[in-house]
């Protein structure tokens, strides 16, 4: 048998090649990214809408009626990581299509909801949907870019969420005036069928066979170990702070948490794979991950309860005042994913931990009972998205650089888990310290905490950074 030669393509066929592969690239990143902004869209939404969801059941209380946001955020942050794993062992073009389709059944169900247990129940479907979808979509983008790219295109990743921020005050402010709060969830479903329709056609599969699918207990205890958490911190204003439920709602979720680590460092099938922990870079950026996730979820949270309650705004005023952020988010995100390509992620980490802790001093120092949103919101508004442009994207991308190709899936996973996790303790934080203000300048104190809460969060971020050793390129 003759030997095979190895011809090399014609200039003009291995351009062809190179622009098939570009466009598969952008496709794949155009439909990763939009359903993240749906999936992150959804949330920011939920945010306006809460208080006309907390109208349309006044027999509700306010604490069962954060669970509407903290069931999904729990469900969500549990599920994240098997997910991860169950997308590199069967497929992740496969898993986000059945993730899109999942999230696109939960968000009709949630807006014809008749009830508030109704709605949680379909709230916990749709981050089901949610948690496959987003580890898969983000495995999927690393796979079609050449590594050169990853910083950038995840920061373009990230920022879809970025967009989801800076769009879904507004959105859901105009939703909630023209219709109802069940607008919301209406709106995700042209996004669902076009994710699902166009993924099928144009994604390409991949997958990890020796990956072992993760038992189901580890996910369980996750969840219920930050639900615990959550409830001591909800309940934490009406019982009491050192009420015994208090102290044993939040005793129990650790225990819990304790036997979740017990659980998955001798289970052959770990829902987390400790050793990744022992990645030096990957611990400390979830480390970051989960600090920044607290501060930057009672921001977004607290800014639009803030200019309703205090202030005395509408919703779509208030939509409107909240959008300057994370505009200026999507805007700088993909050119600080560049900058970070160049000199690495930490520098940029540390100061946007310094800018997030800055806008909260500033707001605790100068946000009044009088409004004056040019001279004293809109700079904090600015300092937050430049805060979140340095910070998010980096993070994500930080992982990515600390894992093995055949880890990515799982890493991302534990990183958006982390993110929801914090995101859940800050929604926790901001309904606990703001409580029943009985009057205007009673409110304002009462956010004065919820301030505090930004300020400890971007200093924790910048520290928690500094042991960073990311690389450049």
């Amino acid at each position: 048998m003759q030997p095979t030669l190895d011809v090399p393509l014609p200039a003009s066929a291995a351009l062809d090649a190179a622009a098939l592969e570009a466009r598969h690239a952008r496709r794949t990143l155009g439909l990763a990214g939009l359903a993240v902004l749906v999936t992150f869209l959804d949330t920011t939404v939920l945010f306006v809408a809460f208080p006309d969801i907390t109208a349309s059941f006044p027999e509700a209380a306010p604490s069962s009626l954060s669970w509407v946001l903290n069931a999904y955020t729990i469900a969500f942050a549990a599920l994240l990581i098997p997910a991860g794993k169950l997308a590199d062992r069967l497929g992740h073009k496969r898993l986000f299509l059945l993730g899109s389709l999942l999230f696109t059944v939960a968000s009709l169900a949630c807006a014809v909801a008749p009830t508030v247990a109704v709605l949680v129940a379909f709230r916990v479907v749709q981050a089901v949907g949610a948690a496959l979808l987003v580890p898969s979509s983000m495995a999927l983008v690393l796979r079609a870019v050449p590594p050169e790219r990853v910083p950038v295109a995840l920061a373009i990743w990230g920022a879809m969420g970025a967009a989801a921020g800076a769009v879904g005050p507004t959105l859901g402010a105009l939703l909630v005036e023209a219709a109802s709060w069940r607008w919301v969830f209406v709106i995700n479903l042209p996004a669902g069928v076009l994710t699902v329709v166009a993924g099928r056609r144009h994604l390409r599969e991949s997958a990890d066979p020796e990956t072992r699918v993760p038992a189901l207990l580890g996910a369980v205890l996750i969840a219920a170990a930050a639900a615990l958490v959550s409830l001591a911190v909800v309940q934490g204003d009406e019982w009491g702070w050192v009420d015994a439920r208090t102290f044993g709602a939040a005793a129990l979720g650790l225990v819990v948490l304790g036997l979740f680590v017990a659980h998955q460092s001798r289970t052959k099938a770990p829902a987390l794979d400790l050793s990744l922990l022992r990645i030096r870079n990957f611990a400390w950026v979830n480390v970051t991950t989960f600090a920044f996730g607290i501060g930057f979820t009672a921001m977004f949270f607290g800014s639009f309860l803030f200019l309703t309650q205090a202030w005395g705004w509408s919703v779509l005023r208030a939509g409107l005042g909240i959008s300057p952020g994370p505009l200026l988010v999507a805007v700088l995100a993909p050119q600080m994913g560049r900058l970070a390509g160049r000199i690495g992620q930490r520098p940029l980490l540390v100061a946007g931990g310094i800018s997030f802790a800055a806008a909260g001093v500033i707001r605790a120092l100068a946000l009044g009972t009088e409004p004056d949103y040019v001279v004293d919101y809109l700079p904090t508004m600015l300092l937050t998205g430049l805060a979140v442009a340095l910070c998010f994207p980096q993070m994500a991308s930080a992982t990515a650089q600390s894992l093995p190709p055949n880890r990515l899936g799982v890493g991302g996973a534990v990183n958006q888990a982390v993110r929801q996790l914090g995101g859940t303790i800050g929604v926790a934080l901001t309904i606990a310290l703001i409580g029943t203000p009985l009057s205007v300048a009673d409110a304002v104190d009462h956010f004065d905490r919820v301030w505090l809460v930004l300020v400890a969060s971007g200093v924790l971020t910048g520290l928690c950074a500094l042991p960073l050793r990311t690389r450049r390129g």
